[in-house]
């Protein structure tokens, strides 16, 4: 039997994709995670220190769905700046269960971008307050556009708060926020204004040194740390950690390359600290917020199932 194999580039994907597809799918994904019918090691990573780059290797089988996948993702922070690229470039293959032949190539950059924002939104709808109104961001790169509309779809917004080390990109964004979305949505001069008086607050940075301050934590506040994506990185200071409801989506992923990494490799967290993953939750096995006044932590590495089960819906 011949073969054949479905290319899509990136313009074809973006005009099949909306980010309220890919909240649904991103949820089912979690879910089919929490009642265990997924196969997905963790992602591995290869290194380029000379560029200052690394790849990424992220398979994943979604067995009551029967599909299965991989994505090779690069994350090359220079790319911007040095090649006119996007700092995050991805492929995904998809692949036939019954026999394990290759169906689509695709290009992938589109669906990480869309996949890691709905990953948040559907923390958002699990982990903050009912009544949560105003929207703090830190940082204000590529990846704050598709926060700012999954976000957006599953809280009701009232106002945002956009801090970049960049202030025209915060300024870019907030114009971008009331523009395409109606958001009241302004930037401020400092770290510290975003998170005060914030309800949920998203952290979408390259740090390695932490970037919020326990002092400025309120009780009742969500926090999805997304920067977080590789050995060293941390946006958090530890105390805000230790003070939190912590969910993660992977142990592996997270202890390694998440938001507690830094902590877990120090010894002052452990996996006894951590509450939950988010399919567990999503899934109905433990409960979300339990209460107006917890601090909940949502760190969120990025699962190959969120690529796979969004590719084959492209796909089909």
């Amino acid at each position: 039997m011949k073969q054949k194999i479905r290319v899509l580039n990136m313009k074809e994907v973006k005009q099949i994709l909306s980010m309220s597809d890919v909240l649904e799918l991103v949820e089912k994904a979690f879910k089919e995670r929490g009642l265990k019918h997924v196969q997905m090691p963790p992602k591995s990573y290869l290194f380029s220190q000379k560029f200052g780059g690394d790849l990424r290797v992220m398979p994943a089988y979604l067995e009551q769905l029967d599909e299965l996948g991989v994505k090779l993702v690069s994350v090359y922070p220079d790319n911007p700046s040095k090649h006119g690229l996007p700092t995050v470039l991805a492929t995904i293959v998809l692949f036939d269960p019954r026999t394990g032949a290759p169906i689509s190539y695709m290009d992938g950059t589109c669906i990480t971008a869309m996949r890691t924002a709905a990953a948040s939104g559907v923390a958002v709808k699990y982990l903050a307050r009912k009544d949560a109104r105003v929207l703090g961001m830190i940082g204000a790169g590529y990846q704050s556009v598709f926060q700012l509309d999954a976000i957006n779809k599953v809280m009701k917004i009232e106002s945002v708060k956009i801090f970049d080390l960049i202030e025209k990109e915060a300024e870019k964004l907030a114009v971008l926020a009331r523009k395409k979305f109606g958001l009241n949505a302004r930037a401020v001069a400092t770290a510290e204004d975003t998170v005060r008086s914030s309800d949920v607050l998203v952290t979408v940075t390259p740090t390695r040194t932490p970037v919020v301050k326990s002092e400025w934590v309120t009780e009742g506040m969500h926090i999805n740390t997304v920067g977080a994506d590789a050995p060293g990185k941390e946006e958090l200071e530890i105390e805000i950690l230790k003070r939190a409801k912590i969910v993660i989506d992977d142990w592996e992923q997270a202890s390694h390359s998440g938001e507690i990494n830094v902590p877990v490799s120090n010894g002052m967290i452990t996996k006894a600290s951590i509450y939950a993953e988010i399919g567990e939750i999503v899934a109905g096995a433990k409960e979300g917020r339990v209460s107006a006044d917890e601090i909940t932590i949502f760190d969120t590495t990025g699962l190959a199932i969120q690529d796979v089960i969004t590719a084959w819906h492209v796909y089909e």
